[in-house]
């Protein structure tokens, strides 16, 4: 199958070498959320789901196995090297475990590997405590020098160092505390503890052994509730129950296998024959199926977030004609009407978008960004190409994959009847993340952001991620106003400080508008009626852990019945 390195699939998989820019991948989400799901429902013999939200109260089964169709793959496990997106939380959570998780409430981090999560009295010091008498597979001790070991890796690590850049050092003081220090105060440190996309893979801890193994990224070894088995890339991940875990009764499945299977109506009909017993998709036309399908258990994030959700948007390139020009993002930006975005392109499966932040977020606050207005767009774009003597034109990279291509079509044609000149450029998916971090683009048809707190989206936001080679801010915006109201709302403790540090997030964002926002994404999760309790995580704790996220659930506590 081909290997799927798109929009779909994008945050931060990249790394400056010697020769240049090496893109590994990327994700357009780190954590997103939970269920809209119904409450659980008696077994029924017409054929409907037994826990239609996925959530199982009967005495659970230990044994059998489970297998999970996903929409991508992924390009290894070491989590200091590896690609993590939507396939690769699911594979890390498979085999390793995070330092901490979302709690049930979506807004709380809870200590999950780490017994305990503390930040000092300015949060320039973080002190985490390892649980004790924790194995890796291979039988080796998860004490704090392992845990000290992995955190330095990461710091050190060309593709999500710079997520982390702001730790100054990582130090054990006892053989199960370690101690991360900060260059500045950063108050929502524990968020980037809790197994996220980018500079969440700080989170999963992988034995030192396997890290030290140059084929270590092929051959994962971790404290998880599964021990690798196997792993034919593009066909199949397999992983049987570790005898060990931490956990006592965890976890029930004998063997779980993830099979990628990219087309997502291929995916679809896979589930409908019984060859997988779950999948997950964000595709519009599949989700609508699934939520008519009463014979599944189903639940989707339409309705409930942590945090973002991913949108999907329009990356410009700030820093070339003809969007170095404010007037043209202006005019781009009233072009183009969300609201017939969502009812063509997803036939209304998405909602429409202005910013970042949905409406139930207390982050969201109205951004200023541009409504709709075809007259006013076409006027603008007349008023640039008498400043200009020429016409305002410029190529709309997309990738080349019919769904796409689509939507970059539906956007050329509203463009097109501002005034506008729009090429489309379909550009293959293994370099679309490339371009974007060199520069190399006018503007991309994109989707990213989901996040269960807006500090986890710092370096794509941050002007001090813009440079001539390189940028993590692919936009190149470099309004000064957005470090400031990022830095208040990583380093100010007052939740109010932090709520209005991202409204102004939103604000800026709608008025330097870096991006074109189209909808916000919708992830689902759907599984055979045999499949049991998997959106019901729990902590260490016993207290609940968010379900769903993006896509990604929790393998530990599921059960065949």
């Amino acid at each position: 199958m081909a290997d799927r390195i798109d929009r779909r699939s994008f945050l931060t998989r990249s790394a400056v070498t010697g020769a240049g820019v090496l893109a590994l991948g990327a994700s357009g989400s780190l954590l997103e959320a939970c269920s809209s799901g119904s409450s659980s429902s008696s077994a029924s013999s017409s054929g409907a789901a037994t826990h239609p939200d996925g959530i199982s109260n009967t005495t659970p089964k230990r044994g059998g196995k489970l297998v999970f169709g996903t929409e991508a793959e992924e390009k290894g496990f070491d989590p200091t090297t590896a690609t993590y997106d939507t396939t690769g939380i699911l594979y890390a959570r498979t085999v390793f475990d995070p330092l901490a998780a979302i709690a049930a409430d979506g807004t709380t981090v809870a200590p999950y590997l780490a017994k305990s999560i503390t930040p000092n009295a300015d949060f320039t010091a973080w002190t985490i405590v390892i649980r004790p008498n924790v194995v890796f597979h291979d039988g080796t001790a998860c004490n704090a020098a392992a845990v000290a070991y992995n955190m330095q890796a990461q710091k050190e690590s060309l593709l999500v160092g710079t997520a982390v850049s702001n730790i100054s050092s990582i130090t054990t003081t006892d053989s199960q505390t370690v101690v991360v220090s900060m260059h500045q105060p950063w108050v929502t440190f524990d968020y980037y503890l809790a197994g996220g996309i980018g500079g969440g893979q700080i989170s999963f801890i992988a034995a030192p052994s396997m890290l030290r193994n140059h084929n270590g990224t092929t051959q994962p070894v971790g404290t998880g509730p599964f021990v690798f088995q196997e792993w034919n890339q593009n066909s199949n991940f397999t992983a049987t129950r570790n005898p060990h875990y931490w956990r006592p009764g965890y976890p029930y499945l004998d063997t779980i296998e993830y099979r990628p299977i990219p087309d997502a109506q291929q995916l679809y009909n896979s589930l409908l024959s019984n060859s997988v017993d779950m999948m997950h998709t964000s595709a519009p036309n599949v989700i609508q199926d699934l939520r008519a399908n009463s014979s599944l258990s189903y639940v989707d994030d339409s309705s409930r977030v942590a945090g973002e959700p991913d949108m999907e948007c329009v990356l410009l390139n700030l820093s070339k004609p003809p969007f170095n020009n404010p007037k043209a993002r202006q005019a781009a930006a009233m072009a183009l009407s969300s609201e017939e975005y969502s009812k063509v392109i997803s036939n209304g499966v998405e909602a429409v978008s202005a910013g970042p932040f949905t409406p139930q977020s207390p982050f969201y606050a109205p951004t200023g960004y541009p409504k709709a207005d075809a007259a006013q767009a076409a006027q603008l774009v007349k008023e640039i190409q008498a400043e200009t003597g020429k016409p305002v034109s410029f190529e709309l990279n997309h990738t080349p994959d019919a769904e796409t291509t689509k939507e970059a079509q539906f956007l050329q044609s509203e463009l097109l009847a501002a005034g506008f000149q729009v090429t489309l450029n379909p550009v293959q998916q293994d370099q679309l993340i490339n371009t974007a971090l060199v520069g190399g683009f006018q503007a991309q048809v994109w989707r990213q952001f989901g996040a269960v707190h807006p500090d986890l989206n710092y370096i794509f936001w941050s002007p001090t991620q813009i440079n001539s080679a390189f940028s993590i801010n692919m936009a190149r915006n470099a309004d000064p106003a957005m470090e400031t109201a990022l830095q208040k709302g990583r380093q100010s403790p007052a939740e109010s400080d932090q709520v209005a540090a991202y409204q102004e997030v939103g604000r800026l964002l709608g008025s330097d508008i870096p991006y074109l926002w189209n909808s916000r994404a919708v992830w689902s999760v759907a599984g055979q009626s045999t499949a049991q309790n998997w959106n019901n995580a729990t902590l260490p704790s016993g207290g609940g852990a968010y379900g769903m996220i993006s896509g990604a659930i929790w393998p530990t506590q599921i059960w065949m019945s």
